[in-house]
């Protein structure tokens, strides 16, 4: 157990640099064989929309309920001044409701609308900002908008930081676009919208503000330094959109990728999963406006390099949240269900002769996506699940027998349900089963060995979803960071059953959180990367092409009794060998890293060092932890090295 007494930094630095004494340890690492091949999505990242990962957060919209659908509240995220009507007969069929302005019939009062954003409008000073609006009147005649950016607690003489004129006319609907660029960067400004001019009645529908800076230039596109995180991890696989969205908290309101495609502003607001299940940390404007939907999760998997790998729904809804199994789908009605499954498979891969290959080509793609990979169900448990999931295997095998199907293993990481899955699993054929853990410290402590001793036959192993959480201490922190970075050199030495590891939550706005620890914060214009990431980044930088047997006195070092908290794996790639060790104990440790007959040089080393156990990096300090890459000496066929106490440090080597 960790001590309330730690090693002070000066002291962690002093240790560090005495490496003289005899190591008291001895790693064996065989460099004569080669293990099992590493995957390429051995390490990725998973999305779900929670924590307003979505809509304010990665996609960079920056207007809320900008098409006015909102269920409980069409005007919800809006401020209506003056003479505003909110109608349902507009222009998109799944999205009908537009506001009408109209003349207040007075020359000192005004008409118009403020948009609050996500927690306000974060602009920087400088930067172009792409308005749009479908917009026309009635009348036939032209009307004139102003359109503002303004900061309301500005002591200026003026709020607006910038603002430009838009003239509209004819009774047709049509798109219009201006460019914004604010004066000065502020956090939380309102995007404001008056009707100016000759005040003739104008209707406006789907009211959007980008930056233009997005991620690769796309105008639905992602924010830019978010969409980077993403990108910097280098992740070989990408599963969203879900999670439990993905079966909603009724099946009228799980995630329908159907929904999700097509012209932006038609796809229909969706109720978020997440909306009402904290009541302690309650968001009830937590809706998806499925901008961000499956054609860009496809497109941002190929940007980033990672393999793209969808969740759809089984039929079951939240079976945390719907214990009744009327709530659910019976078997007999799955068939639309199995359908979507299909339907997307050909929409990610169907030539653009096809329904749904054509709708992903006239939305800017007709190359196919090439996906591998489909999930079918998420946290799903007891005979339920393969009743549902097994029509789905059938229909999928038939049709794509090319495609790896993923099921579950439900919400636990052993017990009862998890113990009655994995055989379900392997008796429905599925390629990979897809493991939820987040769990304490003591349960990372001891699952360095998880996956030495699982059954090699059937389905691969996906840690879908994990991340340590601590008793008392739920939030990013060093030490939690340190104990996955030890869990993690079992995923490594496992690359045989092991195919892919993601941990979970991804994103959270800092005010807009419901869940933690996540593994990438933000406001409305910073974001820094948490230690948890770096430990992410650090095994997918050095994944290496395949396993070593890395061993301590003939055994694997897993944290066990006798190994003085250390755990540690070794891979190869090409001509490199990279060794990863993790000091979970107080005492710096010397090690003799030997290679038998073979002979190595050491070439450089990481370290992720602190003696912050509970702090993490912040907004305002973004670099308060990150690895250090040092020059590493050592040659022969075996090199001593000092492993600093509570600490992660990876070795590379040269094969001579």
């Amino acid at each position: 157990m960790l001590k309330k007494t730690f090693f002070p930094a000066i002291a962690v630095a002093l240790l560090a640099a005495v490496s003289c004494e005899k190591p008291s340890l001895t790693f064996d690492i065989d460099l004569s064989k080669e293990g099992a091949p590493i995957q390429e999505t051995m390490y990725g990242i998973f999305f779900e929309d929670i924590n307003f990962a979505a809509d304010g957060g990665l996609y960079a919209e920056l207007v809320k309920n900008r098409s006015f659908e909102f269920p409980d509240d069409a005007l919800q995220g809006w401020k209506a001044f003056g003479k505003v009507e909110v109608r349902n007969d507009g222009p998109f069929e799944r999205n009908p409701h537009y506001v009408r302005l109209s003349d207040p019939m007075h020359p000192h009062k005004w008409t118009g609308l403020d948009n609050e954003g996500f927690f306000g409008i974060g602009v920087k000073e400088g930067e172009q900002y792409r308005f749009t609006v479908w917009a026309r009147v009635p009348s036939g005649k032209e009307s004139e908008l102003r359109v503002e950016l303004a900061n309301t607690a500005s002591m200026g003489e003026n709020h607006f930081l910038c603002q430009e004129n838009l003239k509209v006319s004819g009774k047709d609907w049509k798109k219009y676009e201006l460019t914004l660029t604010p004066d000065a960067t502020i956090e939380k400004s309102v995007l404001r919208i008056f009707l100016v001019g000759n005040r003739e009645t104008v209707d406006l529908e789907h009211v959007s503000l980008f930056p233009k800076d997005t991620w690769m230039g796309h105008e639905n596109g992602m924010r830019k330094d978010l969409a980077q995180a993403l990108a910097d991890l280098h992740p070989g696989i990408f599963r969203f959109p879900g999670g439990c969205i993905v079966e909603g908290t009724d099946l009228d309101t799980r995630y329908n990728w159907k929904n999700s495609v097509g012209p932006v502003e038609n796809r229909p607001i969706n109720e978020n999963r997440w909306e009402y299940t904290f009541p302690h940390r309650f968001y009830p404007d937590y809706f998806q406006s499925y901008g961000l939907g499956f054609f860009e999760f496809f497109q941002l998997s190929e940007e980033i390099g990672a393999e793209p790998l969808p969740i759809l729904s089984c039929g079951l809804a939240c079976q945390f949240q719907n214990e009744n199994v009327e709530a659910h789908a019976h078997v007999s009605e799955l068939a639309p269900f199995i359908q979507d499954a299909l339907d997307l498979i050909e929409f990610a891969n169907g030539p653009v002769t096809s329904k749904w290959g054509k709708v992903r080509s006239d939305m800017g793609h007709p190359e196919p996506f090439n996906l591998k990979f489909i999930g079918i169900g998420n946290e799903q448990w007891d005979s339920l699940y393969p009743e549902h999931l097994a029509p789905f295997i059938d229909a999928i095998r038939k049709a794509y027998p090319e495609i790896k199907i993923v099921g579950s293993s439900g919400p636990d990481s052993e017990g009862k349900q998890f113990d009655y899955l994995w055989p379900e699993m392997k008796r429905l054929g599925a390629d990979l089963v897809d493991e939820h853990f987040y769990r304490p410290y003591e349960w990372f402590l001891a699952q360095g060995a998880r996956y030495d001793n699982y059954d090699r036959e059937g389905p691969k192993v996906f840690a879908g979803e994990y991340a340590c959480h601590a008793t008392g201490k739920k939030w990013n922190h060093y030490y939690a960071s340190l104990l996955e970075a030890a869990f993690m050199t079992s995923i490594e030495r496992n690359a045989d059953i092991v195919h892919m590891a993601t941990y979970a939550p991804l994103f959270a706005h800092v005010e807009g959180w419901q869940w933690r620890p996540d593994l990438i914060w933000y406001d409305n214009l910073r974001s820094f990367r948490t230690v948890s990431w770096h430990v992410q980044q650090l095994y997918g930088q050095y994944r290496g092409s395949s396993t070593l047997t890395l061993t301590m006195d003939g055994k694997n070092v897993t944290g066990a009794e006798g190994q003085e908290g250390l755990f540690s794996s070794a891979v190869r790639d090409g001509n490199k060998v990279y060794v990863k060790v993790v000091n979970t104990s107080e005492e710096a440790k010397s090690i003799a890293l030997s290679f038998g007959s073979a002979s190595v040089k050491g070439v450089s080393s990481v370290k992720l060092s602190s003696d912050k156990l509970y702090e993490d990096n912040s907004l305002d300090a973004p670099e308060n932890i990150v690895p250090v890459e040092e020059t590493f000496s050592g040659s022969g066929s075996s090199v001593n090295v000092k492993v600093e106490p509570l600490s992660f440090r990876i070795y590379v080597f040269e094969i001579i």
